[in-house]
């Protein structure tokens, strides 16, 4: 089978009337472009060009060829239009996995602004507090947020949200119980936890630290279900701020010790390698490393 290259030479140098104009167009010496025709008529067997120092003249078959090599040449410019409009405009499918807390305070506001502004693209989210494996099910990208840093894997890792954790309480169980006015308050409160194991909040302000232990309440390991328990005046709980938001500006819950964080969490985005590289996930990471508020911006 010849070489595809030679018929595209071979149509340059006819469409520029020469090899030494071809060459100068595509930046190789004149004499690359003279030796590839002059093999290429040689694989076929004829004459293609009749040429001397003054004319440049096409045969019967070099016409015949440079109509079949001018459509080819025009296939291999749309296919290099059309893979360079995909890395100008994202398309195809994203799959997301996400933890219901991310999902419901982060993803849910940005992600159909992202679809709106993508139309080629077609996002689509998997909401679970499960570990997803993102090579053995086939995911594009995780969202993950943790208190600690990540366990060390071969997934391209990106911090893009970082924020505070802060203590909230229903107003009417502080009107019952009383507004703590220091953290060592904290152990005469009704404490909404996380993990029966560790029920302590290790609280700090600037250098200072201090750990308390409340009258253990309630416990789950999902944040809604710690808000919602903190709504019905069950006690104090601890919770990121982004989740808390709408709850303490609808007087639902108030902040408690509010110049004291009960630790901090961090939003990670990870992809594996090789899709990490693919212009519609690239798309979706850098929107929502815009989108969200980026590692280390506080409150």
């Amino acid at each position: 089978m010849s070489n595809l290259n030679d018929f595209i030479l071979f149509a340059q140098a006819v469409e520029h009337a020469g090899f030494a104009a071809a060459a100068r167009q595509l930046g190789i010496p004149k004499s690359t472009v003279s030796k590839r025709v002059a093999e290429l008529e040689a694989r076929l067997g004829a004459r293609l060009l009749n040429r001397t120092s003054r004319s440049f003249v096409l045969t019967d078959a070099g016409r015949e060829v440079f109509e079949h090599a001018r459509a080819a040449m025009i296939e291999v410019e749309a296919a290099e239009s059309a893979v360079l409009a995909r890395r100008a405009e994202p398309s195809g499918i994203v799959r997301i996995t996400a933890s219901v807390p991310t999902a419901q305070f982060h993803l849910a506001g940005q992600l159909p602004r992202l679809a709106a502004a993508l139309p080629k693209l077609q996002i689509q989210l998997h909401v679970t507090d499960r570990f997803v494996d993102l090579i053995q099910e086939g995911f594009d990208i995780a969202l993950r947020s943790h208190f600690g840093p990540l366990a060390d894997s071969d997934l391209m890792a990106r911090p893009i949200h970082r924020e505070t954790i802060g203590l909230v309480a229903a107003p009417g169980y502080l009107a019952a119980a009383g507004m703590p006015a220091a953290p060592e308050d904290l152990a005469g409160h009704d404490g909404l936890l996380t993990q029966p194991r560790t029920p302590t909040w290790k609280l700090t302000a600037g250098e200072r630290v201090v750990e308390v232990i409340p009258r253990a309440r309630f416990f789950a390991d999902e944040s809604t279900a710690l808000l919602a328990a903190a709504k019905t005046g069950l006690g104090i709980t601890a919770l990121p701020r982004s989740i808390s938001a709408a709850a303490v500006a609808g007087g639902l819950v108030v902040p408690v010790l509010p110049q004291w964080q009960a630790g901090e969490v961090t939003t990670t985005v990870l992809t594996t390698h090789r899709r990490g590289q693919l212009p519609a996930v690239r798309a979706v990471v850098d929107f929502l490393a815009g989108s969200l508020r980026p590692a280390g911006a506080g409150d």
